[in-house]
């Protein structure tokens, strides 16, 4: 019981870790707001990241989210450009600056959350080619074991593995 209660406690100080993290605070700031060490604080961040990355359900809705603010941001860029036409037609440069501002500051919000969304893709990409990688070789590996016993069949395979892999592909000589 008391197991139980300590898992569902690192659950809890994990949640408030991670409303925190999604309010934009830092690692220092939310060790001083929920009174944890920066330590215990990035172990949360990295657990609950370990949990996100693991969970499809949680990778579709991000993307979902994901492209729900990229459109809010280009309805929020589309607004402030109309403002910038009023500011010009009206010789209102305060306004100008203003509204050239606010688009460059939500260009930079939205270039961000897209990069920031754009390296998990590239991790989940990175271990796509990683497992392909793994999975050629031990092709690679079994088309030599069965050939080995053929001259003809080992050479040809050879070959054709040199084509595929754009190395040359050693060829064992009894």
């Amino acid at each position: 019981m008391a197991n139980e209660l300590e898992v569902a406690g690192q659950f809890d100080q994990m949640n408030k870790v991670v409303e925190e993290l999604l309010k934009g605070s830092t690692s220092s700031q939310i060790a001083k707001t929920t009174g944890l060490t920066r330590v215990q604080v990035d172990n949360h961040i990295k657990t609950w990241k370990e949990l996100v990355q693991d969970n499809t359900a949680i990778k579709a809705r991000a993307k979902e989210a994901l492209a729900g603010a990229d459109e809010h941001y280009s309805m929020l860029i589309k607004e402030a450009w109309r403002t910038l036409e009023q500011a010009d037609a009206q010789d209102a440069l305060p306004v100008k600056t203003q509204a050239l501002k606010l688009i460059a500051d939500i260009e930079a919000k939205r270039i961000d959350m897209l990069n920031k969304a754009g390296v998990l893709e590239n991790n989940d990409l990175t271990d796509q080619i990683l497992e392909s990688e793994r999975k050629q070789e031990i092709l690679v590996n079994i088309l030599k074991e069965v050939t080995s016993s053929c001259d003809k069949c080992k050479w040809e395979v050879a070959k054709r593995l040199s084509e595929v892999t754009g190395q040359v592909e050693a060829v064992v000589v009894d």
